[in-house]
């Protein structure tokens, strides 16, 4: 299983490129800013519209360019010293790392989750569509909850240090079998324990 990379500007960034589009457009808008600005301080620092220029491929660029604009500016005005770092998450409790983030502009608590998980390796889960799908057709989390409840009950069923591997497999299941709309009930390797099993067909 990967390990936390190490980077949570990066993973917070490139998390808000992932809204409303597929991981290879959100890939190629996320290398053309990192090319064109190759630090933060010079993304923060960048006229909105060349940001906007840069990660048009990642679509809804308008919105996009200025919440990471503006999440950039927070965090330089809130960080300890003033400085645009994350890294400093490390050290904190993760109510408290959470607390932090979901308080920057247009930060919710599944993008605080990845920043916290694949970032840093704290203990957290993103649930985004899949899981949450995934998760309340297998009865795991209350269906219809909003979703800090659905964060707080799937970290509290999941063992500590399998929060990823947790996530990962959910999110795996939900793209490959467990679709919206016609999921594959048959085919499914938890058809045996799953309350909504047949339900589809």
């Amino acid at each position: 299983m990967a390990e936390p990379h190490g980077h949570p500007i990066a993973e917070l960034i490139l998390t808000v490129l992932s809204q409303s589009t597929n991981d290879r457009n959100r890939d190629v808008a996320y290398l053309n800013l990192r090319t064109r600005f190759p630090t933060w301080e010079e993304v923060r620092d960048a006229p909105v519209d060349e940001l906007e220029q840069a990660i048009r491929p990642g679509g809804i660029s308008k919105v996009k360019s200025a919440r990471i604009k503006l999440i950039l500016q927070a965090i330089t005005a809130t960080a300890p010293g003033g400085r645009l770092s994350l890294d400093w998450l490390a050290e904190e409790p993760v109510p408290e790392a959470q607390r932090y983030l979901v308080k920057l502009p247009g930060v919710g608590r599944k993008t605080a989750a990845c920043v916290l998980l694949f970032a840093l390796g704290m203990r957290d889960i993103p649930v985004d569509t899949h899981v949450a799908r995934v998760g309340t057709r297998l009865a795991l989390m209350r269906e219809g909850a909003p979703f800090d409840e659905l964060h707080d009950t799937i970290l509290a069923i999941t063992p500590r240090g399998q929060e990823l591997e947790f996530h990962l497999n959910l999110l795996r299941h939900g793209r490959r079998t467990c679709y919206a709309r016609r999921p594959n009930c048959p085919e499914c390797p938890l058809r045996r324990m799953c309350p909504s099993a047949g339900k589809f067909d």
